[in-house]
């Protein structure tokens, strides 16, 4: 099942699909990141990567 890299809650393939990155990796989901803030997390956390 896909989660997410910073917590582990799982995601839909949907989810990552917009808020993953190129390797489908997400770096923030709604359990661990405000909704507002997931596009803005997304950006810094696959930056330090």
């Amino acid at each position: 099942m896909p989660e997410c890299s910073t917590c582990g809650e799982h995601v839909s393939d949907r989810f990552i699909r917009v808020f993953g990155d190129e390797s489908g990796v997400v770096y923030a989901c709604p359990a661990c990141s405000a909704n507002a803030g997931i596009g803005e997390a997304t950006r810094e956390r696959s930056d330090q990567i």
